[in-house]
């Protein structure tokens, strides 16, 4: 095979890659699946009837309550009981909480989590793989038959709250609203909440969030996030590697203007802001047809298909030589796409019969070729479900095809796969994956990392 046959085969995958992003689109991906991340979750809602030590306590009709009957004549006459479902893990914080309604003659009440092997005539933290704090003694039980000190005693119309914070790793506990204390969890696997009553007449509701909690969990988690972005940004980071990073994207996307005025506010700071070649930025490459990319990216962004072709003829031709390459067929279907949106719908049918036809039947163009006919049936293309190729998002992937596709070309271009993302998106790929790394270290315990989350939360903390 000839080198250029080669290099071409490469140049192809760069389209082949943008072609992927384009049917991923139609796929309804991104917010709403992160959304669905956090919603298909189970959790708790009521008391386990099933799994308790059933003979030592009374579980009210609505499974919300429990009370104490018997009279305790030993340490394993405890009365047990788990939620119906384990703590739920795909969150930062779980928590839930117990209203002392009667101490009894004890006052052996305890809050904790256990296992699901847990046995259930004993208090939580005797036994491993749990924890409990326990409302006679104020103590933390962690799998051992001793306590260690830990808060308050809690008796009755107290309210007591317990919680995994999974992004610290560390049950807390609560009581009347405040914060008692918190320890690491040092146990794995699925955790049920749960809670013990041991002597006679004790009396307990619980609130798995059906109504509103005395703790204020919210702050509790805006400042636990508050905690994570000071540890971030205790991190020093010289001035001109982020002006690098920011600089570096603004070339490679074609973004001429801004980038000028981006250097000029670099050079009028005191003191002036320099990109250090050793920071690993090679300016000189991501400048090639820097005003030839900038043109054609404004141009696919107007809709302005058949003026882009021409520019692409004219300036580098064998991007669009081969008319069945993934970048002509991304182009085409955008031309039809924009014909649709200004209701040009005879010259549309007539555009794609004669150049959307020839991809039918060709691996991986079918489907979008589909999805772009398709928006012939509606009246209203735009609510329907195809009706993503009308966003700018997809204009956007055209552009970007283009843009890198022309990066191919700089002869000085020594790794195809770097015309694909700039330097910033680059290290952004690899915090999402140190980030997914971490959590799967956790058992996948905590938020499930999604950058576009994190970056909007930044931008509503700034307004």
């Amino acid at each position: 095979m000839s080198t250029n046959n080669t290099n071409n085969i490469k140049h192809e995958d760069l389209g082949l890659h943008f072609l992927a992003l384009a049917r991923a689109s139609s796929s309804s991906m991104g917010g709403k699946r992160e959304e669905e991340d956090f919603e298909e979750e189970e959790v708790p809602t009521e008391l386990n009837t099933i799994n308790s030590s059933g003979g030592f306590l009374v579980v009210s009709p609505d499974k919300l309550s429990v009370k104490y009957t018997s009279v305790n004549l030993h340490g394993h006459d405890v009365g047990v009981v788990q939620a119906n479902k384990p703590a739920p893990v795909k969150r930062l914080v779980y928590y839930f909480e117990i209203y002392v309604k009667d101490a009894g003659a004890k006052g052996q009440i305890a809050i904790g989590f256990t296992s699901e092997s847990f046995k259930m005539r004993r208090q939580p933290g005797w036994e491993v793989n749990s924890c409990g704090y326990h409302g006679d003694d104020g103590l933390l039980y962690r799998g051992q038959g001793k306590g260690e000190a830990f808060g308050p005693t809690f008796t009755t119309n107290d309210t007591v709250g317990g919680g995994i914070n999974y992004a610290s790793q560390e049950f807390f506990f609560t009581k009347n609203g405040s914060l008692v204390g918190a320890v690491y969890k040092d146990i794995k696997g699925p955790l049920f909440p749960t809670i013990a009553v041991h002597s006679q007449n004790e009396e307990v509701l619980v609130n798995f969030g059906q109504k509103k909690f005395a703790f204020d969990l919210k702050e509790y988690e805006a400042q636990e996030r508050m905690k994570q972005q000071m540890t971030i940004e205790k991190i020093s980071l010289p001035p001109n590697v982020s002006y690098g990073l920011v600089r570096s994207y603004l070339q490679h996307y074609g973004y001429e203007d801004t980038l000028n005025s981006f250097d000029l506010a670099g050079k009028t700071t005191v003191p002036p802001v320099f990109v250090a070649q050793e920071n690993g930025f090679n300016g000189q490459d991501n400048v090639y047809a820097l005003n030839q990319r900038k043109t054609l990216r404004q141009l696919i962004r107007n809709g302005e298909i058949d003026a882009a072709f021409d520019k692409l003829r004219n300036w580098h031709p064998w991007i669009v030589q081969d008319d069945k390459s993934s970048t002509c067929f991304l182009l085409h279907c955008q031309k039809f796409i924009e014909l649709v949106r200004v209701g040009a719908l005879e010259e549309a049918v007539k555009y794609g019969r004669m150049e959307l036809a020839k991809y039918f039947g060709l691996a991986g163009f079918e489907e979008l070729v589909q999805d772009c006919v398709a928006l012939l049936a509606y009246e209203k293309p735009q609510e329907s479900s195809v009706g993503y190729l009308l966003e700018d998002s997809q204009r956007e992937i055209v552009a970007d095809t283009v843009n890198a596709m022309i990066l191919s070309t700089n002869p000085n271009v020594k790794d195809l796969h770097g015309c694909l993302h700039s330097c910033l998106e680059r290290l952004l790929r690899q915090l999402t994956a140190c980030c997914l790394e971490r959590r799967s270290m956790n058992g996948d315990q905590g938020e499930a990392f999604h950058l576009h989350r994190v970056l909007n939360s930044g931008k509503k903390a700034k307004c």
